[in-house]
């Protein structure tokens, strides 16, 4: 490609080829658009179920993994459920006549903790703590310890002298299991000798803390399975006054230096998978976007076409692209590679200026430094430029190809 080329080129002053913002908002505004629509959807989902969905193990929530119908069934039976998401109303809540329900404790810093074993201790009153792992069982309930491995079944039998245990029989108590010190202590539903339901008595004062393997059985679509719903109630409801206690973010006695829970520890885990599978949403529609799943791949041409053509052709192309450039180094890649032969310098080196400018001036008696900006020069400023280079570059060719 000579001179056609440079003269399809040369009518247009630029040789940006970087899309426009108009094609990139035609590209992506579908995709734009599907996130704004999936974001409202789940705002307005999130809106419309707020009055009934309050999360896991709550007592005013009718989702299967909440607990409004244990709350109920403790109602019709003169037992009153009040919620509580601080650490001081928790405490406070504490006494002889009242149930004191722990639905997360991993969640309590270990400063928390500490405070509420201080305050059910000798309160005389009942503890139940739900699910504790080994980060909070020993804290609240001293002498116990949580095993690392959980139970391989979910409904299992009583095994023990414990009342309430014996008049509910089997119950989907399988989860965490539980070993302790105390003698005294009830051992009930064990899986593999090891308890997944524990009462220790306290020292003194008449009350008690009950360490429960597993939330199932306060869950509203587990209360009628199994002796649940009678165990339920008679571990939630030997005390007139229930208080609920379900750790929140705004309970300020979580602040501290060293165990202060980040917001990721207090996150459900469905809104993490619910992130991850939004990424991977992108990452595929991305993908499904692409317009090059691979390298280009060459196919026979139906006819012949005339190398005229393909000239023309391809300087209008570079015209349409304004790509001066690109037109300027396709001009002297062409002219360094015809050269090289005609001066003794092998085509793989025709694109050293060091292997090519050397042999050009021994040939033509002159000095290679001209030679260079001519043959590896800057891209030309405008369409006038880069005609004159292409008739300095065929101009050259001519004197080399001369006898």
């Amino acid at each position: 490609m000579t001179t056609g080329a440079a003269h399809g080129v040369a009518a247009s002053p630029t040789t940006s080829t970087a899309p426009s913002s108009r094609q990139v908002w035609t590209r992506t505004r579908g995709i734009v658009l599907a996130v704004v629509l999936l974001l409202a959807g789940a705002v307005a989902i999130a809106v419309i179920r707020s009055d009934t969905r309050h999360g896991a193990l709550d007592p005013r929530s009718a989702d299967p993994s909440g607990s409004r119908a244990v709350a109920e069934l403790l109602a019709d039976r003169g037992v009153s459920t009040r919620v509580v998401t601080t650490l001081a109303e928790a405490r406070a809540a504490t006494g002889p006549d009242t149930t004191l329900l722990v639905a997360v404790p991993d969640l309590l810093t270990p400063r928390q903790q500490t405070g509420l074993r201080a305050a059910t201790g000798a309160s005389g009153g009942r503890t139940v703590l739900v699910a504790a792992g080994s980060s909070s069982v020993e804290r609240l309930a001293p002498g116990v310890t949580a095993d690392p491995a959980t139970s391989s079944r979910s409904t299992l039998e009583p095994h023990c002298d414990l009342a309430e245990a014996r008049r509910a029989g089997s119950a989907d108590t399988g989860g965490i299991r539980y070993t302790t010190t105390h003698l005294d202590a009830d051992s009930c539903y064990p899986s593999q000798r090891l308890a997944t339901l524990i009462r220790v008595p306290a020292a003194s004062g008449g009350g008690d803390t009950v360490v429960l393997g597993s939330p199932d059985i306060l869950l509203n679509d587990h209360l009628d399975k199994q002796g649940n719903a009678s165990l339920a109630l008679q571990l939630l409801g030997s005390r007139p006054h229930l208080v609920w206690y379900l750790p929140s973010l705004s309970d300020t006695s979580a602040t501290g230096t060293g165990d202060q829970k980040s917001l990721f520890d207090l996150l459900p885990s469905g809104w993490l998978w619910g992130t991850l599978q939004l990424f991977i949403a992108a990452g595929l529609a991305a993908f499904w976007r692409a317009r090059r799943l691979g390298p280009l791949v060459p196919e026979k041409l139906p006819v012949a076409i005339r190398a005229s053509e393909t000239v023309e052709g391809r300087a209008r192309l570079y015209r349409k692209a304004d790509a001066r450039d690109r037109a300027a180094a396709a001009l002297r890649s062409t002219t360094r590679t015809r050269l090289a032969p005609l001066v003794g310098v092998p085509v793989s080196q025709a694109h050293a200026p060091e292997a090519l400018l050397p042999a050009l001036s021994a040939h033509l008696h002159g000095d290679g430094q001209a030679l260079h900006p001519l043959l590896f020069g800057p891209p030309p400023g405008d369409g006038t430029a880069l005609v004159a280079l292409t008739d300095q570059l065929d101009a050259l060719e001519r004197e080399v190809r001369r006898p």
